[in-house]
């Protein structure tokens, strides 16, 4: 499917490996806008599905995304200008090391869907492994620019593995970033955890909010907590 359409703008993705997944929609559903973000960043933007939706949710002035991949990064401007927001969403063709060389802006909010690569093995489309491939942004670096890019307030909020979640958690402290919401997500009700959604602040809070989020009862039935959370963006919810 070259076109993705949802309520309020498209997504074209024939030109990129990493095509509008289930990961990047909850991060965009769910990342918290509650403190009101002027300035937004989307850490490794795909075909920018993520900035499209916190600009839809959001009145951030600037959204900026950056993508290292030459076609993603294409395809992210070419949704980005057929978009209603085109005028408060940028993004950089850059990885986030040389972007943090000469920060410029601080961000009220940060949100990446970072690549990750849970099996050992690789497929045959090498571009599609250098997207979900761990190496191509490690979460270390995640980390360290959240740490040199958050406004005061700012929330950090990503999609990880749950199996990583533990070792994330810990390097963000390690950068005096601290858990505020988690939602671990299952696919049904009696699959196991496969997600967690983090959000991070530099004030720690007294009690972290913490849920689960079950995506289907059946095969296409969703539950009415995913229909809630999805609902302004899915054609069919």
């Amino acid at each position: 499917m070259s076109t993705f359409s949802f309520k309020q703008f498209s997504i074209k993705q024939e030109k990129t490996a990493m095509k509008v997944g289930t990961d990047g929609v909850l991060l965009g559903a769910w990342a918290p806008i509650h403190h009101n973000p002027f300035s937004v960043l989307d850490i490794g933007a795909g075909t920018g599905i993520i900035a499209l939706m916190l600009a839809q949710r959001s009145h951030a002035e600037q959204i900026d995304a950056l993508e290292i991949d030459e076609d993603a990064y294409e395809q992210a401007v070419e949704n980005f200008e057929a978009s209603p927001w085109g005028d408060r969403l940028f993004c950089f063709h850059a990885g986030l090391d040389e972007f943090i060389e000469e920060p410029e802006d601080e961000y009220d909010l940060i949100v990446s869907n970072p690549p990750f690569y849970a099996e050992d093995y690789k497929t045959e489309n090498e571009q599609r492994d250098l997207a979900r491939f761990q190496d191509a942004m490690p979460f270390e670096e995640i980390v360290e620019a959240a740490d040199l890019l958050l406004s005061e307030n700012g929330i950090l909020a990503i999609i990880i593995p749950f199996k990583e979640e533990e070792k994330f958690i810990a390097l963000a402290k390690e950068s005096e970033l601290y858990p505020i919401k988690i939602t671990r997500v299952k696919g049904t009700p009696k699959s196991e955890i496969k997600r967690s959604l983090l959000a991070f602040s530099r004030n720690e809070v007294p009690e972290i909010e913490i849920d689960e989020l079950v995506i289907e009862i059946d095969r296409h039935v969703y539950t009415p907590e995913y229909i809630e959370l999805t609902k302004e963006f899915y054609l069919k919810m």
